[in-house]
Formats: structure tokens, C-alpha cells, sequence
């Protein structure tokens, strides 16, 4: 299974709470929470080219499978995280928070 493709935002889970923890205002999280972001992936084995396009905001961050990296956050800052597979499933742990990108055909979540 390869998540390699385009996908574009359909629902996010805990959104709120989730961005409050990472440290971004109210009135972005706000203006946030209606946008829908554009993720394009490009996995070559263990390797990850991920870049979220979110209004006028992009991201890219780089990732190798059970390996440490740096991630840029939508505050802008960077943290240590580490990202494992399991399943369909790609888990970053970050900041004592856990994000989960689940791969279901041609949707992400």
C-alpha cells in the first residue's frame, strides 16, 4: 500500500483541541477550521515527502519511518517527532501529542 498521492482535506477529528495544544491562537484556529488543505505525499519506501497546502500557508516536511526528524508545525515552529506505520496508518508523536493519518482507498484521514 502506498499513501503516494493528492488528497484533499474532507473532515478532521479533535481539530480544535488538537491546534490549542500545538500552540496556535483562537482567531487562527478559527480562521483554520473551515479551510480545506491540500496534502500531496510522495512515499519511496520508508521515505516521506509530505507538503500541506492550507490557504496560503505550505508545509513540507520529510520523514524517514522510525527515525527522528525535524517537522514544522502550522505555528511555524519545529519539533522532534518521530512517525511510525502501522498498517494504513501513518502515527507521529509530537509535542506529548499524537497525530494519526489513516489511508482508506483514496482518502485520507
Amino acid at each position: 500500500m502506498s499513501f503516494t498521492g493528492k488528497y484533499e482535506l474532507q473532515s478532521q477529528e479533535n481539530f480544535e483541541p488538537f491546534m490549542k495544544a500545538l500552540g496556535l491562537p483562537d482567531d487562527q484556529i478559527q480562521k483554520g477550521k473551515d479551510i480545506k488543505s491540500i496534502s500531496e505525499i510522495v512515499q519511496d519506501g520508508k521515505k516521506f515527502k509530505v507538503t500541506v497546502t492550507t490557504g496560503s500557508k505550505v508545509l513540507h516536511n520529510e520523514f524517514t519511518v522510525g527515525e527522528e526528524c525535524e517537522m514544522e508545525l502550522l505555528t511555524g515552529e519545529k519539533v522532534k517527532a518521530v512517525v511510525q506505520l502501522e498498517g494504513n496508518k501513518l502515527v507521529a508523536n509530537l509535542k506529548g501529542l499524537t497525530s494519526v493519518t489513516e489511508l482508506n482507498g483514496d482518502t485520507i484521514t
